[in-house]
């Protein structure tokens, strides 16, 4: 955290996605909504100076900070890029990992987003994301009395459910989503005395490797998944 350049945690965020990715040496990462490039950073120092790390995102602003702070800490291995997750300006099966910390759950269209994710993603790469799911229906005095700043992020969350079925949609398998209970610790400041945490909470889709406290799921895209991130020219994959 400390190598992380000053400016890029925004404090936006409700997981660790690259922690929960386990990110390999030599893989191209591709980061949803990057903001001031602070996942964007952790995951170029896992996957080192053989892999690559592009951060999008729909703000000039955005892109513009995340570039001076990667100059700012010498990330060579990085790359915003101003775009849509509903567009990504990354070329078709060029992505080993999509990694996502809070932001799907702000687009109006998600099955595009996931649409997207599997266009980019190489046979057998995988989607490690933290995002907000709902639990229950927000009763209508919660709908109607939203904090303005929490509002998209607590009326775009969808159900397991929901994200189950839109991945399958894209053509994901072998998807699991699991609930972070503790994160309902800090959703409760959210909206102060609303119960909010009651109706939401954070979860994760990610690839389930050994045992975790906290929720973990993934959605992988078919095909042969790299076991170890292959030297350069060679095309070391098993099934």
């Amino acid at each position: 955290m400390a190598a992380v350049p000053d400016g890029a945690n925004l404090g936006l965020g409700c997981g660790n996605p690259q922690a929960i990715a386990e990110l390999k040496p030599g893989e191209v990462v591709l980061d949803l909504g990057s903001g001031g490039g602070f996942d964007c950073f952790l995951a170029a120092r896992q996957v080192g100076e053989t892999g690559y790390v592009i951060g999008v995102d729909m703000t000039p602003e955005m892109v513009s900070r995340a570039r001076d702070n990667a100059a700012k800490g010498g990330y060579t291995n990085t790359d915003f890029r101003l775009g849509e997750i509903e567009h990504l300006p990354v070329a078709d099966q060029s992505v080993d990992v999509i990694i996502s910390n809070c932001v799907i759950n702000l687009s109006p269209d998600k099955q595009q987003v996931f649409n997207e994710a599997f266009r980019v993603l190489r046979p057998g790469g995988r989607l490690a994301v933290s995002d907000v799911v709902a639990t229950a229906d927000l009763p209508a005095d919660i709908q109607n009395d939203l904090d303005v700043y929490y509002s998209g992020c607590i009326s775009g969350a969808s159900s397991i459910d929901e994200l189950k079925t839109m991945l399958a949609q894209s053509g994901f398998k072998d998807i699991v989503v699991e609930l972070k209970e503790e994160s309902r610790l800090f959703i409760k400041d959210w909206v102060p005395g609303s119960k909010i945490e009651d109706y939401i909470t954070s979860a994760v889709i990610n690839k389930p490797l050994g045992i975790h406290n906290s929720a973990s799921a993934l959605a992988f895209r078919p095909g042969s998944f790299i076991v170890s991130p292959p030297k350069r020219g060679a095309n070391k994959l098993s099934s």
